[in-house]
């Protein structure tokens, strides 16, 4: 790797948030290779000064720490149990850090493959969305050893502003999916409100203008609402996601008897937005579910 002046880094997986956690990283003074399936989001990286690597291994093997950041948790389990993958072939510092939103159960069975040849494991999934990971603000809740955490958190510093050690492995995706639950059961208050306002003829701007200032306010409100007003559905955290990380949460919930009747609800209207091909869509997109219950179609100018 080239520059050490903080550390080095091999980032694996450069898709809407690793691209900027990536560019954090950089900026902050750590040397960062890179890897990702798509050739292109590795040479924007390049182009800001990380190294390209031809693989994920290749991309960890000299670092001090490697980060994942992929999709769900078979892509984690691949990099990182599967055929020439980061068990076989750790980073020289002997830590992995997995920053995606996965499977608290594959977690701990990871991490303790890790363990079993001398290399600690931290979930460390995010909230605060594309935003944060933009503006190196995300809240970073993080399940391992102690130890573990200590050596990752300056790497951690680079990232986000809310940096917490919430437990052993497995605990950090246990407080996320947790937020998770939460962010979507907001979405979907926040799509009703919004749905009963304009069946009233409400000026809908100046309505979440006013709910912001109560007990009402939130941040799905505060970074969302224009777009549901609007009808913009640009992709930043997608509908295909949030599924995902929906459906981890009633997995775990079914595993541990817990019921989740709110969730359930709400998973069954982002199973309806993926139907209507809104998946590759942003969150706010569910308001779209409303507009096709309600019968009021979007102008083709704004959605």
């Amino acid at each position: 790797m080239g520059r050490k002046e903080q550390g080095s880094v091999g980032f694996i997986g450069l898709g809407t948030m690793g691209r900027e956690m990536a560019r954090n990283l950089l900026e902050a003074g750590f040397a960062v290779r890179v890897f990702d399936v798509v050739p292109k989001a590795i040479d924007d990286l390049v182009a800001l000064g990380a190294e390209a690597a031809t693989g994920p291994a290749d991309a960890a093997r000299d670092a001090d720490i490697a980060i994942t950041m992929l999709p769900d948790t078979p892509q984690v389990e691949e990099i990182v149990l599967g055929p020439g993958g980061l068990l076989a072939d750790p980073p020289r510092g002997r830590l992995v850090v997995d920053m995606s939103t996965i499977s608290p159960v594959a977690v701990q069975r990871m991490a303790a493959e890790l363990k079993r040849v001398g290399v600690d494991m931290i979930d460390a999934p995010v909230s605060g969305g594309p935003i944060g990971a933009k503006n190196a603000t995300l809240s970073i809740m993080a399940g391992g050893e102690a130890q573990a955490f200590a050596r990752a958190k300056p790497f951690f510093e680079a990232m986000g502003t809310t940096i917490n050690h919430v437990g052993a492995p497995g605990a950090g995706q246990a407080v996320k999916l947790c937020n998770q639950l939460i962010c979507g059961i907001n979405i979907q208050a926040i799509c009703e409100a919004l749905a009963l306002g304009r069946a009233f003829g409400v000026d809908l701007e100046q309505m979440r203008g006013v709910l912001l200032g109560g007990s009402a306010a939130s941040w799905m409100l505060d970074k969302l609402g224009p777009a549901m007003i609007m009808g913009d559905a640009s992709a930043g955290f997608r509908i295909d996601l949030m599924l995902k990380d929906l459906r981890l949460v009633q997995e775990q919930a079914l595993a541990l008897s817990v019921p989740l009747p709110a969730t359930a609800l709400v998973t069954s209207q982002y199973v309806e937005a993926r139907a209507h091909g809104e998946g590759s869509n942003g969150n706010q997109a569910l308001f779209r579910v409303y507009d096709r219950m309600a019968n009021q179609p979007r102008h083709p100018d704004n959605g």
